[in-house]
């Protein structure tokens, strides 16, 4: 039987106030909640703090400190047009204050610092998420195409006035039949060797350039994407520079569009559409820094495969995902803030006193709604700065090998979707958890998962992303055996039928039940073991991968449909285990980052959520542990019953735990995280406790009914 006194005790919890002190949080921490040790730690939130600020920590309290200023600030209520333009002109406030030039080159007045470009870029959604994703359009995707596609002449030509938002850009690459199938495009650039120009042109509706940041009214030129053709021959997407507008804004000959007009968020945008007949450009204007054409029309490249080439492209603009990775992070710890900070003031119900109503955050339900995802959020961050730490290492050169760099792709491609649906479910869940004041405009939430809705399909859509490192995870694990002789893969096979047979006999299962049986500190104890959770979330990814490469082994001695229905036929198993292993990432990051936490009490805490983090995967996947072997029914239990406790002890510290994510009032700019809400039931309670001090206060109904 499953101990579940942790949950049913009838005994009131003591109430939960923030721990300052040693004898403050003995005090404070549950009675009924004993787990790791009898003396409740205190978190050091200033210590913590800097560590969530991760590698770039000045950089990031300098982009904050310029968040926190009302001109790059959102005004709540201005019309689609006012919005427009005041992001227009924060942008040009971001050029005056020298914050956007940290990733370019020192000789065009750069810094050459990507990780910290990053770093402050991804800060800017606390101002307002339209102006980090326009600047990011402007810097990140249209100027850093040019430098990362283009060569020495075309960052001469074009970069300063992409830099200084002179010439303000589209990133001109999804078209609105294909978005994150780049390379089946329908654009095209076919070469005329008579004037040596390139003629871009849109052959149908589908192939227009669509969603365009940029696009429908500021843009005066944009790096287009199109299939290069030259001598008959389509040698792939390649970018080209194309001036669109000219200086009265109105379109060049042979470019059309239109406004993409009211979107669900991101309204300071100015999306829109393209697309061009027969518009003629220089043969320079081809960025050809991995693609050439002669003057005669003769097609050169370093890279020889056509495949790798296209991705090596991709791969040189993935500071999108990196940025959305740690926004997404960002906007998530927010939406937490305001949440947590509200449901520790805000009273409902007095089932435990005859006096005081009961603040949110000591209902369990409440606690379960925001501390795991808590939990999560912090699991992201440290994972996002290792994520960042690589992406610098390999922009800066400092480690940028073909395999450094595929390594980057498969981990944006991985962190990026989990992050920004993570967003999503926790900005919808802190509305929900403020009830009616969550859903004001004033109170940021509402308008935060709006602006964030897109970003799980900005820079590929999270499915499509999540299947490219499967097949990645595919290909490393046929490179296991690529070399393999007979007996190595003789060997392999004996022992993953005995592996199956261990887990499907049940003798797993058989020996986990003796072990914990009728003791769920038994079923626990191994839980809460690093090793143990390692054990679990690996052990996932490598049987899930295990299996789907058995089902694939013989595709290729299959037909193209015959190969493409039997990967159909495994594609949404594909996707968890590629879920499952940026789950594992996370966590990984989590427990490193936990070693490095010197504080005892911090770490102590940290360590639960930590905890938290793990147990809430596996009790997420618990079907799979269960159907596998994994886990025999008693420890499963066992993980939501340790769930329920982590939680409840975690509770007081749940305020310690926003608050070191730094965030200022000027930040949120949230009236129920203000403090607000703490004075009206201060206010209210006084009230209460005058009345009955003075004996003025009317008995209610039911006390003055006469007993029978």
């Amino acid at each position: 039987m499953v101990d579940t006194a942790s949950r049913t005790d009838s005994t009131p919890a003591p109430k939960v106030e923030r721990p300052s002190t040693q004898a403050h949080a003995a005090e404070a921490t549950p009675a009924n909640t004993p787990i790791d040790s009898s003396a409740a730690p205190v978190v050091d939130v200033a210590a913590l703090g800097r560590q969530l600020l991760g590698t770039w920590p000045d950089i990031r309290l300098a982009a904050r400190e310029r968040a926190a200023d009302p001109a790059f600030q959102r005004i709540d209520g201005q019309s689609m047009a006012e919005h427009r333009e005041r992001v227009l002109g924060q942008l040009r406030l971001l050029v005056e204050s020298g914050a956007v030039h940290k990733a370019f080159p020192k000789e065009l007045g750069g810094e050459d610092d990507h990780g910290g470009n990053i770093a402050a870029f991804e800060e800017l959604v606390l101002a307002d998420p339209s102006l980090q994703i326009k600047s990011g359009v402007q810097w990140g995707l249209f100027a850093a195409a040019i430098l990362h596609l283009g060569t020495t002449p075309h960052h001469e030509k074009y970069l300063p006035g992409a830099m200084t938002l002179d010439v303000p850009g589209a990133f001109a690459m999804t078209e609105t039949g294909h978005g994150s199938d780049v390379a089946a495009i329908g654009t095209t650039a076919t070469y005329d060797p008579e004037t040596e120009e390139f003629v871009i042109h849109t052959p149908f509706r589908g192939a227009w350039k669509d969603y365009l940041g940029n696009a429908a009214l500021h843009g005066i030129a944009a790096v287009v994407f199109a299939q290069l053709i030259t001598k008959g021959v389509n040698h792939g997407v390649h970018a080209f520079y194309v001036p669109i507008r000219d200086e009265q804004g109105e379109f060049l000959p042979g470019i059309g569009g239109e406004d993409d007009g009211l979107k669900g968020g991101l309204n300071g945008i100015d999306n829109g559409r393209l697309h061009f007949t027969d518009v003629r450009v220089p043969r320079e204007n081809l960025l050809n820094r991995y693609g050439d054409v002669a003057a005669d029309g003769t097609y050169s490249s370093p890279i020889a495969s056509p495949g790798r080439r296209f991705f090596t492209m991709l791969g040189t603009l993935v500071q999108g995902r990196v940025s959305l990775d740690g926004a997404a992070t960002i906007a998530s710890a927010m939406g937490l803030a305001i949440a947590i900070t509200y449901g520790t003031q805000r009273r409902q119900f007095n089932a435990g006193s005859d006096t005081d109503e009961e603040v949110l955050l000591d209902y369990q339900r409440h606690q379960r709604r925001l501390i795991p995802r808590l939990a999560t959020t912090y699991a992201q961050v440290f994972a996002h700065d290792e994520f960042l730490v690589k992406f610098d290492a390999v922009f800066s050169g400092e480690a940028d090998t073909d395999d450094d760099r595929q390594d980057l792709e498969t981990i944006a491609a991985a962190l990026k979707p989990l992050s920004t649906w993570h967003a999503l479910d926790t900005l919808q869940e802190a509305r929900e958890a403020c009830g009616g004041a969550g859903f004001l405009a004033e109170n940021r939430l509402v308008g935060l998962r709006q602006d964030l809705d897109v970003y799980v399909t900005f820079e590929g859509d999270n499915n499509v992303l999540l299947q490219l490192v499967a097949k990645r995870l595919l290909t490393d694990y046929s490179k296991q055996f690529a070399k393999a002789d007979a007996g190595a893969m003789a060997r392999y096979v004996v022992a993953q039928t005995a592996d199956r047979a261990y887990h499907g006999t049940g003798l797993r299962r058989l020996a986990q039940t003796i072990a914990d049986f009728g003791s769920t500190a038994r079923s626990v104890h191994e839980l809460r073991e690093e090793e143990t959770q390692r054990e679990l979330l690996t052990d996932r990814v490598e049987a899930m991968i295990s299996e789907i490469a058995g089902r694939l082994r013989d595709m290729r001695k299959l037909s193209k449909a015959e190969a493409a229905a039997l990967f159909n036929r495994n594609q949404n198993e594909l996707i968890e285990a590629a879920r499952a292993h940026a789950e594992l990432l996370q966590w990984e990051a989590f427990t490193r980052a936990l070693a490095r936490t010197e504080d005892a009490g911090t770490k102590q805490v940290l360590t639960w959520v930590r905890d938290l983090f793990g147990l809430g995967l596996i009790e997420k996947h618990l079907a799979w542990y269960l159907i596998h072997g994994r886990l025999s029914p008693q420890r499963a239990q066992a993980v939501t019953a340790y769930i329920d406790r982590l939680v409840e002890r975690l509770r007081p510290y749940a305020l310690d735990l926003v608050d070191a994510f730094g965030f200022a009032p000027e930040h949120l700019r949230a009236a129920i995280a203000s403090g607000a809400e703490q004075e009206r039931q201060d206010e209210a309670r006084a009230y209460y406790a005058a009345q009955r001090e003075a004996g003025t206060l009317a008995a209610p109904e039911k006390a003055e009914r006469p007993r029978r």
